[in-house]
């Protein structure tokens, strides 16, 4: 439920006479039994450090331990999603999903306590709550602290049976307001993408009966009309403790937590009703199927979809190892057919995952001028030749390697091994991630291929067009997997080493982090510590140039940092990727013209020779004219697609209001035609000169988190990067920003279900400035908190107009060139309500401040939200380095802490009224503004 945050759009299994339609819709809620003994929790299992418990109710709990982790996280799985939903039910699991989210019987209904959303933010917590075919979660990763815990866990308690699923929340007939337009801002979010619409509709007709052939969001009519009493039928049904699983992971005791979870889920009675199966099976497909969607957009897409074994079925892992094949870059077949050859400018893959049969979507995204049908040609004959050009061993054996690379990632990160474990519990069990991985590395060619030829074939494809056979070659789909037979005997490997309790406050992380500068000028800053599986997280960042030496060059600068990894003299694209991969490497590369960062996660083990990689693609790289020429080409076709879009269109127009630069200033801002033009007008020789006149570590940063060797990294550091200089001086550019006040941009963007709103003011300080503590925390109270703000209140809450809204405080370290930002993305018919609404919360604001109440809760969710980041290794080695480039220390985050918990209301009141003013805030918008006018008069 995050800003922006592209849910999973596709459906569930028609099921007609489901047992919920049976429950009287206005029953009580089951109360929670006190007086009576609760039995013990039973030990199911342990597999690599994970214990399954089940309560008396059936609720399935998961623990697992992290002391190396100062953060919690919780993760509660309930197995109903889009598949469960009756005829006029779309919908209806997602937007159960952001009902939950609303006031339940013992948070925010009774008086003096807290909504959910208030708990979450108060607890510093980062959470969400996605819906899927199979399942529904909710998930939040808070600091690990006991009063946190207690409360997440009688939150979740507290709405699996007593949410309060009221028509005022989904839509109040008197104010006509609530739930049900945000929900339905959402589906029109997806209705603007071209690209996702054409793939719902693939789907749709590969479907003729089961419900994996709908949106999971569902149909908008269903969105406006569903009906309260059936959705709180559904809520009783599905919502209950034997048809949920709840996972804890991070630093706790596992004794304690676990009668802890007893106390507060084990009195949920168990339900006496029986869940009914559902039951539909999607007959075997007889035939090619086709679609057509036309609709405005800025680039073509071509998509084969083929229905597919279910996620538990040993069959879905080698076709896991066949997507990589297909769809890697720049190994795959279909990448070598399609996007080397400029027939497509980038490739789309969809792997569904499913409890029952499931489907699979291959894509690939064709420039407007590009020729689709000779696309489509070769993107056959890739997919569905393999029979003439079987999968060899040495595919096979680097998609394992890609594959088990993230999996030991994953792995590695106990927060994210818990939401990993998601899908697979919506699969079959959570014992199924481990069962697959241990399957996948008994695949060889022969099972990859017998996969491939079994699914990939034309009787099995949705496409573009119909084509009758008399000879039809049909695919019998595995039927559901029986996943509790095949991990009937199954115990896992060893569980990964686990690292130290390491304290994650300011002070602490200052006094074990040790700086150095070597002879060159590179500064570094090393914090050695032990990490679960020995893991460790590192930055590098070079500064390039000056104001004078990089004008003009600002997209040979972006094509440079982008192409890093492209080659070098030694090594090809593959080759660098083969062997990031055979170190169980993460490496990414970013930047521009002014810089690079290069991000690692790695291990103990393998970090030399991960920087020596590194240092090899940074000082050699050669950038063939192959590959700037696929990266151009896709450049292009990303600029064109953004074009005519509301989103890019607004945040360009924004950009350009505040642009202080004249025109060939590094960071002046083009219209996105004028920046179209300038990336067709780069050459490769350009970017192999901006390469070898700019490119050195005598400016860089470097920044280590985790388990290594200090003394060897140190000698490696000065060894690798010692000694190497740019040609180009590098001189700091200060920030800027144009004073602009009142400004009003209004842009058409024709036929988009959505439009996009942003308000800006400049801010003429930087982070030094005596009010930027408070007005960090009163930015926070007026639209920075996690749907939890004066703005997330009315204009998502209260109004329903929004999906995503909510305010940033952007203010730099050293220069006086800030800005405050609000945004907000509606319906086109609701850009000015929104506007309206959100001039008056922030005069409102203005005008009578905030509250003491509202400062408290502020000040604690902003303080406890700094020590979740600070729990993530790669976060932390990013801010050390940023750190070293401006000589800043976490004395800082220390001081800036000890100044907001100081803060009175008076003083956050009057710096926002010293800094923001209503007049000054210009607003930028762009949607479909004249269709929603004609439509409004229409009416």
């Amino acid at each position: 439920m995050k800003l922006l945050t592209v849910l999973m759009l596709s459906a569930g299994i028609l099921s007609p006479g489901l047992a919920y339609s049976q429950i009287p819709a206005d029953a009580a809620p089951p109360q929670l039994s006190r007086s009576a003994a609760l039995a013990a929790p039973v030990k199911v299992t342990t597999v690599e450090g994970i214990t399954e418990y089940r309560l008396a109710n059936g609720l399935r709990v998961m623990l697992f331990p992290d002391p190396s982790k100062a953060s919690l996280t919780t993760n509660i799985i309930y197995m109903v999603g889009s598949r469960h939903e009756n005829y006029g039910e779309t919908g209806m699991a997602h937007l159960l999903e952001h009902l939950l989210f609303k006031p339940s019987a013992n948070f925010g209904v009774k008086k003096g306590t807290k909504t959910p959303v208030e708990v979450l933010n108060a607890i510093g917590g980062q959470f969400n709550g996605t819906t899927w075919y199979d399942r529904t979660n909710y998930f939040a990763t808070f600091p690990a602290n006991d009063d946190n815990l207690r409360q997440m866990l009688a939150l979740e308690a507290d709405r699996m049976v007593n949410a309060a699923i009221d028509q005022n929340d989904l839509w109040n007939t008197k104010t006509n307001k609530g739930e049900m337009t945000v929900v339905r801002n959402e589906f029109e979010m997806g209705e603007s993408d071209p690209i996702a619409v054409t793939t719902e509709r693939i789907q749709a007709v590969a479907y003729d009966w089961h419900n994996y052939g709908k949106s999971t969001i569902g149909a908008r009519s269903d969105i406006e009309q569903v009906n309260i009493p059936r959705l709180r039928a559904f809520y009783k049904n599905f919502y209950q403790p034997d048809n949920a699983a709840l996972m804890v992971a991070g630093r706790f005791d596992e004794a304690k937590v676990l009668k802890q979870v007893n106390e507060l889920f084990g009195r949920i009675p168990k339900p006496s009703r029986v869940l009914q199966p559902t039951y539909t099976a999607e007959p075997t497909q007889d035939g090619e199927r086709a679609v057509t969607v036309r609709r405005s957009g800025g680039t073509q897409f071509i998509g084969a979809g083929y229905h597919a074994a279910p996620s538990g079925h040993p069959d879905a892992v080698a076709l896991s190892l066949l997507s990589r094949i297909l769809v890697d870059a720049p190994s795959g077949r279909l990448h070598k057919a399609l996007v080397e050859t400029k027939l497509a400018t980038r490739l789309e893959h969809d792997p569904v995952s499913n409890l029952e049969p499931g489907y699979r979507i291959f894509g690939a995204v064709v420039a407007k001028e590009g020729n689709l049908d000779l696309t489509q040609d070769a993107m056959l004959k890739v997919l569905e030749n393999l029979k003439t050009q079987p999968i060899t061993e040495a595919e096979v054996a680097r998609a394992k390697q890609q594959i088990n690379k993230g999996i030991e990632l994953a792995m590695a990160d106990t927060a994210n091994l818990t939401i990993a474990l998601t899908e697979s519990m919506a699969a079959g069990d959570w014992r199924l991630f481990f069962l697959q991985r241990d399957q996948m590395e008994k695949m060889d060619a022969a099972s990859v291929q017998a996969a491939a030829v079994k699914y990939l074939k034309p009787s099995n494809r949705t496409l573009g067009r119909f084509i009758p056979t008399d000879n039809a070659d049909r695919t019998e789909v595995p039927a559901k997997t029986d996943v509790m037979a095949a991990l009937k005997a199954y115990s896992g490997r060893a569980a990964v080493a686990q690292g130290e309790a390491f304290d994650t406050s300011p002070m602490n992380i200052e006094t074990r982090t040790q700086r150095f500068t070597l002879p060159g000028g590179l500064k570094a800053a090393l914090l050695p510590k032990k990490t679960k599986g020995a893991t460790v997280s590192a930055t590098l960042q070079l500064r390039l140039g000056s104001e004078d030496s990089l004008k003009g060059k600002a997209q040979i600068g972006e094509f440079a940092a982008s192409m890093l990894l492209s080659g070098t003299d030694r090594l090809s694209r593959q080759e660098i990727k083969d062997s990031f991969d055979q170190l169980k490497a993460q490496v990414s590369i970013s930047g521009n013209a002014e810089g690079i960062t290069a991000n690692i996660t790695s291990t103990k083990e393998n970090l030399p020779a991960v920087i020596d990689l590194l240092s090899e693609v940074l000082k050699k790289s050669n950038f063939p004219a192959k590959e700037f020429q696929e990266q151009q080409l896709a450049a292009i076709n990303r600029a064109e697609q953004e074009i005519p879009e509301p989103e890019p269109l607004a945040s360009n127009a924004m950009a350009r209001l505040i642009d202080a630069t004249p025109a060939g200033h590094v960071r002046h801002v083009g219209s996105l035609q004028e920046q179209l033009a300038e990336t067709k007008a780069v050459t490769v020789e350009a970017v192999r000169a901006f390469h070898t006149a700019f490119y050195g570590a005598n400016n860089a940063t470097f920044s280590a988190v985790g388990n290594f060797d200090e003394i060897a990294l140190k000698a490696q550091l000065a060894s690798r990067f010692g000694m190497w200089k740019s040609t180009q001086a590098y001189v700091r550019i200060p920030r800027s920003i144009k004073t602009v006040a009142g400004a009003k941009i209004a842009l058409e963007t024709p036929d988009k279900a959505n439009s996009m709103l942003l308000a800006v003011q400049p801010l003429t300080i930087n982070d030094s400035a005596s009010t930027y503590p408070a007005l960090l925390i009163a930015n926070h109270m007026l639209g920075g908190g996690a749907l939890r703000s004066r703005l997330a209140d009315r204009i998502r809450q209260k109004e329903g107009l929004s999906y995503g809204v909510g305010s940033q405080l952007n203010v730099p370290a050293l220069d006086p060139a800030g800005m405050w930002v609000a945004y907000a993305i509606s319906a086109p018919q609701n850009t000015a309500k929104v506007e309206a609404a959100l001039r008056e919360e922030v005069q409102r604001a203005l005008s009578s401040g905030f509250t003491e109440e509202e400062l408290l809760d502020a000040k604690k969710a902003w303080k406890q939200s700094n020590e979740v980041n600070r729990t993530s290794d790669a976060s932390l080695a990013q801010r050390l380095a940023s750190y070293l480039k401006i000589d800043r220390n976490m004395l800082h985050d220390n001081e800036l802490e000890a100044k907001v918990a100081a803060l009175s209301l008076a003083q956050v009141n009057d710096a926002l009224r010293q800094n923001l003013k209503a007049v000054n805030i210009s607003v930028i918008s762009a949607g479909d503004f004249a269709k929603a006018a004609k439509d409004g008069a229409s009416k």
